[in-house]
């Protein structure tokens, strides 16, 4: 049997992807039908963020928000919530003296309240990172409805460039704090 150039090939409108000269016309014509399917059942999918890492955040510049849930995603890898801030936010002047929980890893909790900045940025609505659900449950953190008040002290990406997106390192939750970078001591 004498192979055909995939020029050849293509040229006869035989090939698709994965096609070889051996397949016959209806295993061609089944694994076309496969891919398209495929194809066409990915296109109904609503596209996922991928998850990343955390080196884009700066830990150097802790941010304090507060507002109004505008829309919970509780399921991992970690849960989600846009916050609608207020119009002139600052960070409250007890903030540094608030009572933290003991976390199951070393975390400078009172440094990170005491520096903590409101965004430079002019945007209302922020993405809040919480941690994966199951730390949120050795929290016994309930989870929030849609225009619940919350505030939480985190890290944005360097220079709160991109999206405005948080990641939580201490949510407030009416008068109780939850750290959410390790479990509870």
């Amino acid at each position: 049997m004498k192979l055909r150039s995939r020029h050849a090939q293509l040229r006869q409108g035989a090939a698709a992807v994965g096609d070889t000269p051996f397949e016959s016309g209806s295993a061609r014509i089944g694994r076309r039908r496969l891919m398209t399917a495929a194809a066409i059942a990915g296109l109904g999918v609503a596209p996922a963020r991928a998850h990343h890492g955390w080196s884009g955040f700066d830990p150097d510049r802790p941010l304090y928000v507060e507002g109004r849930i505008t829309r919970v995603r509780w399921q991992n890898p970690h849960a989600e919530l846009e916050l609608e801030l207020p119009a002139g936010l600052k960070a409250p002047a007890d903030l540094a003296t608030r009572p933290l929980p003991t976390q199951s890893a070393q975390v400078d909790g009172r440094k990170l309240l005491s520096g903590a900045q409101v965004p430079r940025r002019a945007d209302r609505r922020w993405t809040i990172e919480l941690a994966p659900l199951t730390r949120m449950e050795a929290w016994k953190v309930a989870e929030p409805r849609p225009g619940d008040t919350v505030s939480v002290v985190g890290f944005a990406y360097r220079d709160e460039a991109g999206e405005p997106v948080i990641r939580a390192e201490y949510l407030f939750v009416g008068d109780k704090a939850y750290g959410l970078r390790s479990s509870p001591a």
